[in-house]
């Protein structure tokens, strides 16, 4: 039997419809920019964000590391979360390749990061500091949306005192199906709207999208140029990548909207875990949900990710666990690993 794969939305597989899309696509050599398949992503992604131009990238790494080395310079820095992915969890790239400091701050309980840390991480313009640049946030951040208003008070801040900002929009268009459902609006509208008050986005077509591999930095003409020039030395300039960039626009096209059904299987799989004594559900606001184990459920917990691998259930995690809902799970999936989940639990 095929296995629940809940460790993240990255292990998604191409869809017929996909395969079909990448098997079609006209390819050219895109260092050389006449790549149309290339060509016609960008001016997706940036047209539906609301950008003058775009660049696809491989990763999202990579994407972000071209966005942060785009606004700043050698001595520079980027205030950032602790949590955020372009901090934590991409190898301090910033700091090794372009000699761009991070400041990063502790998250809210709503993954925010505070607005007086903010202003009071900006350092004066003295030559014993870095010089503060950037602004980098995250939508989502662990599977939370941040806030909208919260998202015009931060980048308005920014502007103020003079800093660009840039968002980590991996799974902004999780962040976007969730706010469209909350306010009544479209998801493309919603993630226009969170776009646009950023001087640069990431985003990913691997995760929730379902594409096999990409990225792509949104900004202004002249920051796109300089993202290309840094994508060259980071090894990211492909040649025949329409293959992969035709994939990025058929999930554009055809695996936006159906991102609420993923948010749908998570809220499914935290009521299935509720009443567990030791098993703390956090209620999910988009695709990620995560349970922490305390008391007797936290003793046992190393055995919990291989009992469950057993029954054909993935996940990752050791006492907090993080289960990742994507457009290869369905509901009898969920089903399968809350039954696991709680026959564990009764041994």
């Amino acid at each position: 039997m095929k296995p629940v794969d809940l460790r993240s939305d990255t292990v998604t597989q191409p869809t017929a419809g996909m395969r079909a899309a990448m098997s079609a696509a006209p390819l050219g050599d895109d260092v050389f920019g006449d790549d149309p398949s290339v060509n016609a992503l960008q001016e997706k992604i940036a047209g539906l964000l609301g950008f003058e131009a775009a660049l696809f990238v491989p990763t999202g790494t990579q994407s972000n590391l071209c966005g942060v080395l785009s606004h700043c310079q050698r001595g520079d820095e980027y205030i950032v979360g602790q949590m955020q992915h372009c901090y934590r969890w991409e190898g301090g790239g910033a700091a090794v390749f372009g000699s761009v400091q991070p400041q990063p701050l502790e998250h809210q309980p709503d993954g925010s990061l505070a607005l007086a840390d903010i202003e009071a991480a900006i350092k004066p313009d003295d030559p014993h500091f870095a010089r503060t640049r950037l602004l980098a946030l995250e939508n989502t951040l662990g599977g939370k949306v941040l806030p909208f208003a919260y998202l015009q008070q931060a980048t308005a801040l920014a502007k103020s005192r003079g800093l660009s900002t840039h968002l980590d929009g991996a799974r902004l268009f999780n962040a976007a199906v969730a706010q469209a459902a909350a306010d009544g609006g479209d998801p493309r509208g919603e993630a226009r709207r969170i776009a646009r008050l950023f001087d640069s986005v990431s985003v990913c077509f691997s995760k929730g999208l379902g594409a096999p591999v990409g990225s792509a930095l949104c900004g202004s003409k002249e920051l796109i140029a300089r993202a290309r020039r840094i994508r060259k030395m980071a090894g990211g300039a492909m040649r025949q990548s329409g293959l992969l960039a035709a994939a990025a626009g058929h999930a554009l096209e055809h695996q936006l909207d159906r991102l609420a059904e993923d948010h749908a299987l998570a809220r499914r799989l935290a009521d299935g875990l509720q009443g567990i004594e030791g098993v703390q559900v956090e209620a999910p606001q988009t695709n990620i949900l995560f349970v922490d184990l305390a008391g007797p459920a936290r003793e046992r917990s190393a055995e919990l990710v291989p009992a469950l691998a057993r029954e054909g259930v993935l996940a990752t995690g050791l006492y907090r666990l993080r289960f990742v809902t994507h457009l290869d799970v369905d509901a009898a999936g969920i089903d399968r690993a809350i039954g696991a989940i709680r026959r564990f639990f009764r041994a």
